[in-house]
C-alpha cells in the first residue's frame, strides 16, 4: 500500500493510525473527545510523540470519559504531572480538564459534539491534500468558536489537525492509496 509521505513506516502505531483512522469520518463523541484532548497535547510537539503515548493518555485521562475528566481536581492534576508516561505540561493538563467541561456544554447545547463539529461543513468531508496548508478559513472559524466557548490550546493549526484526524478534512496526499477513497 502506498501511504502519505509523512508516515513513519518504522512505527507500526503510526502506520495503523494512518491506514485505519486518520482522515476517516468520526461521529462517536467519545472518539471525538479523545482527539480533542490528544490534539491539544500535540500543540507544539509531533503527532508521533503523542500517538506513541496514546495508551498512557487513555489510562491517565479516565479512558477519555469527558464526564470523569471534567470532574478532575487538583489531586488529579498532581497525579498527571507526576506521570512520566504522558506529556507533563501543567497548562495542557489544566486545558484538558477545562476543555472537558466545555465539551460537555457543547454536547448539551447541540445534542452531541458530533452535531456541533460537523455542522461547520454541513456534514460533508472536504478533500484537501495535507500539503495544501496547516490552517484554513474553516479551521480559523472552528478555532474562533471553540475559543469563544472557553476552550484552550485550540488555535487554528491545532484545529486544522483535529479536522484532518476526524475526517472532516480528508487530507491524504496524491501519493497515497487513500487519497481518493469513497
Amino acid at each position: 500500500m502506498r501511504r502519505c509521505s509523512w508516515v513513519n513506516l518504522d512505527n507500526s502505531l503510526y502506520v495503523i493510525y494512518h491506514d485505519e483512522e486518520w482522515g476517516r469520518p468520526q461521529h462517536d463523541d467519545r472518539r471525538l473527545y479523545e482527539m480533542v484532548v490528544l490534539e491539544c497535547f500535540q500543540a507544539g510537539l509531533s503527532w508521533e510523540c503523542i500517538l506513541n503515548k496514546r495508551e498512557s493518555f487513555r489510562e491517565a485521562f479516565a479512558q477519555f470519559d469527558a464526564d470523569k475528566v471534567a470532574a478532575f481536581v487538583e489531586a488529579d492534576v498532581d497525579r498527571l504531572m507526576a506521570d512520566a508516561r504522558i506529556v507533563r505540561n501543567r497548562l495542557k493538563i489544566l486545558a484538558a480538564i477545562n476543555n472537558s467541561k466545555v465539551f460537555k456544554q457543547i454536547q448539551e447545547e447541540w445534542g452531541s459534539f458530533d452535531h456541533y463539529i460537523w455542522h461547520f461543513t454541513d456534514g460533508q468531508t472536504i478533500d484537501e491534500a495535507y500539503t495544501e496548508r496547516t490552517t484554513s478559513p474553516l479551521s480559523d472559524e472552528v478555532s474562533k468558536d471553540m475559543r469563544k466557548r472557553g476552550m484552550k490550546f485550540v488555535g487554528s493549526t491545532t484545529v486544522y489537525s483535529l479536522l484532518q484526524s476526524i475526517g472532516i478534512i480528508n487530507a491524504h496526499g496524491p501519493e497515497c492509496d487513500l487519497h481518493h477513497r469513497a
